[in-house]
């Protein structure tokens, strides 16, 4: 509601007409537009340490740890009490990607996973709900007896980070939590490649659920694929479930390259999109790239400079629109890349999420695809059933945007969504 300001000069509310429904925080399928994310939820703690805590607890410097529930525990037990702690932060790769969809959309999305059932203050569980966005719907969350993960960095006073990880129940959830109606009804699913590695734990076959659930109503499915150890160790698993199930997948240039052998980004994406329809990499300060299939009657030229690298030419056609191959009579491969917003920031932060910032750009793109098919069939925009609202090009933008709005803050989740126009993008990104 928009006051102070004109009033009507009859009545200030519409008196005659029937009283509208109060939003509902819950998402209803038959109504909304939404995105629904299933992960492993776990909270990030930030702590200073000496060698001699490391020490104490046998924990090896510089590497990541995979501790039991009670070791993690008493090594937290110990953070609190010395009042070593600096930031809790609600993590996971999904957890991030929805909460950043929900700020950028302004709207619901839903979070599938383990919650505890009994939430106490300053608990992780507490810390995960507080720092997710109201517009992310937990209804659907399985709630459990013990805690969520909780992985614990550890900084010591020469810079080096230490990761204890206690996974505690965030691998319970149970397939019996994936709500069929919510999957099939999403405009998209996304998920990482984490629960690949989960093997004999229930949270496995949960994904799997909701992969066939999505698969069944052709709802897009993305993944993220984590880490390039999980990549390298899980590759024929990762592959097959991509040439499955998976229309979109997102990664840094390291787990293209653990994926493919190759170490060239583009390269990579070309030969990641013989699995695939498309494919998002971040090249850190190399920018990022955008590449999938369109039909080649309806590619569109690019009017930006033209680009060539390990492929002649790859920008040509960045201005055409993604689309899923089996749509596609005569599909061809489309290439776009961007380089850092503003040339990046002039100090970084914090690295953590930048990669789910770019991914939840894209989910946005593609949920208003399917927003505005839902109410302007009619349109031009859907004379052919593309994967995203926009251009290969602007989505790249969009994501570069967000990317950066991530690394110049201190947490891996956007606390704001982003100005509708900005003086420092020119005036024709804004009218295109």
């Amino acid at each position: 509601m928009k006051f102070p300001g004109l009033r009507k000069i009859k009545h200030y509310f519409p008196v005659s007409q029937p009283k509208p429904q109060l939003p509902s925080l819950e998402v209803c399928p038959e109504l909304d537009t939404y995105i629904v994310g299933l992960d492993q939820t776990i909270v990030d703690v930030v702590a200073t340490v000496d060698d001699a805590f490391l020490a104490k607890y046998a924990i090896p410097k510089g590497l990541s740890n995979l501790v039991e529930h009670e070791k993690a525990n008493a090594i937290y037990q110990e953070l609190v009490e010395s009042q070593a702690i600096s930031d809790h932060f609600a993590g996971g790769t999904i957890g991030n990607t929805i909460h950043n969809y929900s700020v950028l959309a302004d709207d619901k999305s839903v979070l599938l996973g383990v919650m505890s059932a009994n939430i106490a203050l300053g608990s992780a569980a507490y810390h995960y709900v507080r720092h997710t966005s109201s517009k992310v719907d937990m209804n659907h969350l399985h709630g459990v007896a013990g805690d969520i993960g909780r992985g614990i960095t550890m900084i010591t006073p020469d810079g080096e980070r230490t990761f204890v990880i206690d996974p505690s129940d965030m691998d319970e959830l149970s397939a019996d939590y994936i709500p069929t109606e919510i999957v099939q009804s999403a405009a998209a699913v996304v998920l990482s490649a984490y629960p690949l590695r989960a093997v004999n734990k229930p949270i496995q076959q949960a994904m799997l659920k909701m992969l066939a659930d999505a698969k069944q109503q052709q709802v897009p499915v993305v993944m993220s694929l984590g880490t390039r150890h999980l990549v390298a160790e899980h590759k024929q698993k990762v592959l097959e479930t991509i040439q499955e199930y998976v229309n979109v997948v997102a990664m840094n240039e390291l787990e293209a390259e653990a994926l493919t052998g190759i170490a060239d980004p583009l390269l990579a994406a070309e030969a990641i999109l013989d699995y695939t329809d498309m494919v998002l990499i971040t090249a850190g300060a190399e920018g990022l790239y955008l590449c999938g299939h369109t039909e080649n009657a309806l590619k569109r030229q690019s009017t930006n400079p033209i680009k060539s690298a390990s492929l002649a030419d790859f920008n040509q056609y960045e201005f055409s629109r993604p689309m899923l191959r089996q749509h596609c009579q005569e599909s061809i491969k489309v290439y776009s890349h961007i380089d850092p917003y503003l040339g990046g920031p002039e100090s970084i932060k914090n690295t953590n999420g930048a990669g789910d910032g770019a991914l939840s750009a894209l989910l946005h793109d593609m949920a208003a695809n399917h927003y505005h098919k839902q109410v302007q069939p009619l349109s031009g925009k859907h004379e052919q059933p593309y994967l995203a609202y926009s251009s290969f090009a602007q989505i790249c933008k969009y994501a570069n945007r967000v990317s950066y709005e991530i690394l110049v803050q201190n947490a891996s989740r956007l606390s704001k969504g982003l100005p509708e126009r900005e003086d420092c993008l020119e005036e024709a990104y804004w009218e295109r």
